[in-house]
């Protein structure tokens, strides 16, 4: 039987991640993932992008992954926010002295980082192609069978696996979730102005148009959408020629930064929310997806995900510097209640911005530009606010600080 001290089920974005910052800090892990990395090498541009907190960049420097980014992300120095087209919004400048407010990248360019930092690790056992056919989660330990017969053990199994996670199910760990009469479209789009390094998130009834900048390539400007938009509207969108959608979103953002044309394919997912009851059970752990899922309204996803990378590795660490079983019910509990609290409160506050922003009325949108130019004007509330966005409010695991466990 192949051992090390944590076994990781999904190596996507949050699990090697994870894997990175235990490799950081000399704990071993083995991440078992049925996907084939080699079909996602050298991939064409998909349109898909991620914010990066600034937090969770401090990590990637941290731990080595920023090292192996086959193209920089894009800084987001500003943010602008507003009510459909109406004056009167809410920005959120840090100053260009200042660390930026997040940093935007192509996903296959996030992945490929991941993915060499993690071939790069010492203490990392990658294992693709390869799907966990029985887990036994033992007084002492871990044990799993793998569908070609390998076994594997560890004192502690974590789920990275997403949204649907087999081990959240088969652990019994409950789920609150509902979704959203809503489904984002996401591209990238060529504009003719630079964006500045501005974010823009316009809130309409229907749902958020998020602008999101991205680096400049041969052909000039360009920027990430996250375009909300109610679900029965979707196909039509979708089914729009590249001519014609890039009208009717260049209609969305008000023409601020001239014409505009479609760079790369359009892709649509239904918007949801979920929430475990729990985070972690005998010898597990739940990260990323599997844990929480909420709308993409404030750019805070996957970023969560990070922070519960952060703070898993953090107390595992400093758990096996003390001699502790890493499965043990201290170490976990400690993880439950550092991050239990977090992701709920995040999660609740987007879920209700969701839900304000989608009031229709003039009495409502005056109401919520009211309250944006409130916010303008108290700064300690627009601190928190511009901290929160950073993902550096709170108790923070010292990768994301910037500082080595």
């Amino acid at each position: 039987m192949d051992r090390a001290d944590v076994i990781i089920l999904g190596g996507g974005l949050v699990g090697l991640a994870l894997a990175a910052a235990l490799d950081s800090s000399g704990l071993s892990s083995i991440v078992v993932d049925p996907a084939d990395p080699e079909l996602r090498k050298d991939a064409a541009f998909d349109g898909r992008t991620s914010a990066l907190s600034s937090s969770s960049k401090r990590m990637f420097d941290t731990i080595g992954i920023s090292d192996h980014f086959p193209v920089p992300g894009c800084p987001i120095r500003r943010i602008e926010v507003a009510d459909g087209l109406e004056p009167g919004g809410l920005a959120f400048d840090p100053g260009d002295d200042e660390e930026p407010l997040g940093w935007m990248n192509e996903n296959r360019h996030l992945r490929a980082a991941l993915l060499a930092r993690a071939e790069k690790g010492k203490n990392i056992w990658l294992m693709w192609k390869a799907k966990a056919a029985a887990v036994e989660r033992g007084d002492f330990g871990v044990t799993v069978r793998l569908e070609d017969g390998r076994v594997i053990g560890a004192p502690l199994l974590v789920a990275a696996e997403g949204r649907n996670s087999p081990m959240r199910e088969a652990a019994g760990i409950r789920v609150a979730r509902w979704k959203y009469d809503h489904s984002a479209i996401v591209s990238t789009l060529r504009h003719e102005r630079p964006h500045d390094h501005v974010a823009y998130e316009i809130f309409y009834p229907q749902g958020p148009f998020a602008l999101l900048p991205m680096t400049d390539d041969d052909g000039g400007h360009r920027s990430a959408i996250v375009w909300s938009v109610a679900g029965v509207d979707a196909p039509g969108l979708l089914s729009l020629s590249d001519a014609d959608f890039s009208y009717e979103a260049e209609a969305a953002m008000g023409g601020f930064l001239g014409k505009i044309s479609l760079l790369a394919p359009r892709s649509t997912y239904p918007l949801g929310f979920h929430h475990a009851a729990r985070i972690t059970d005998h010898r597990l752990a739940l990260v990323g997806d599997a844990a929480h899922g909420i709308h993409p309204i404030a750019g805070q996803g996957v970023n969560l995900g990070y922070r519960d990378a952060a703070a898993l590795a953090q107390v595992l660490v400093e758990g096996a510097r003390l001699g502790l079983d890493l499965g043990d019910h201290q170490i976990l509990d400690r993880f439950q209640r550092w991050r239990g609290l977090d992701t709920f409160m995040v999660s609740l506050a987007t879920d209700s911005l969701t839900r304000i922003y989608g009031v229709p009325g003039k009495t409502a949108s005056k109401v919520r530009r009211f309250g944006m130019s409130l916010i303008n004007r108290i700064g300690p509330v627009k601190d928190r606010l511009m901290a929160e966005a950073r993902g550096t409010s709170g108790d923070l695991p010292l990768l994301l600080r910037g500082l080595p466990i």
